[in-house]
């Protein structure tokens, strides 16, 4: 209750109701999404694109930023959150390619808090707390077991995310149309060539002592590679 209190607290200060006025005196009482004309401006809502949360809510370069606010009508503003009968359809996203390739920094410029993501690195991370390049080999039944039990809550549609990314190296066309198939997701392919795979190993820091290792995954990959 506390952390709804801050935000609470914000949208009740003299701050943010001087700048929503403010940007419905400039941008028109119009809603950016659905573009209806709306008559009071007490039905436009100040809606923050980078969501507020109560570590960044103190922020005023995110909470009281006019690049971050649209103006939009109660109506949109609940289909945004997903709420009061908006939950829309859950979409999933299986997002493959070459290690190196970006996969993760791809998901991370998509995704919306609430999306859930299952990735193997991340998940030996969250078991082990070691750095997501380093996976012990002992701990590999206790991952798979949860990235199945993740894989099989999104074949379900189990649980309240919104949207779901599933990331991995799916190099083998069958199992990777098998397991879009198996979870009504789209597929996205990080397409980066052999070469730039290697340049930018060579190039991550994080990853120096592991170089013949992870070279060796990417190697592996693309001979393994079926379109």
């Amino acid at each position: 209750m506390a952390k709804h209190a801050i935000i609470k607290s914000f949208y009740a200060s003299d701050e943010w109701i001087t700048l929503r006025l403010l940007l419905i005196s400039e941008r028109g009482n119009k809603c950016s999404r659905c573009n209806r004309v709306i008559a009071r401006s007490k039905e436009l809502i100040g809606h923050h694109i980078k969501e507020l949360t109560p570590e960044n809510v103190k922020d005023h370069n995110i909470s009281l930023n006019p690049d971050n606010i649209k103006i939009v009508c109660f109506d949109c503003h609940n289909k945004e959150h997903k709420r009061f009968g908006y939950k829309g359809a859950k979409e999933v996203f299986l997002v493959y390619g070459p290690p190196m390739s970006g996969k993760n920094t791809f998901v991370k410029q998509q995704i919306e808090r609430g999306d859930m993501v299952v990735d193997m690195d991340t998940l030996y991370a969250a078991v082990s707390l070691l750095p997501s390049y380093d996976k012990p080999d002992n701990l590999f039944n206790n991952v798979i077991g949860i990235h199945s039990q993740l894989i099989d809550n999104i074949k379900t549609r189990y649980g309240k995310w919104h949207n779901a990314w599933v990331i991995g190296g799916y190099a083998d066309k069958y199992k990777r149309n098998r397991l879009a198939d198996d979870l009504g997701a789209e597929l996205i392919f990080c397409d980066v060539s052999q070469e730039e795979c290697l340049n930018r190993l060579e190039q991550d820091e994080e990853r120096q002592h592991r170089k013949d290792e992870w070279k060796g995954y990417i190697e592996k990959w693309f001979d393994t590679y079926t379109e």
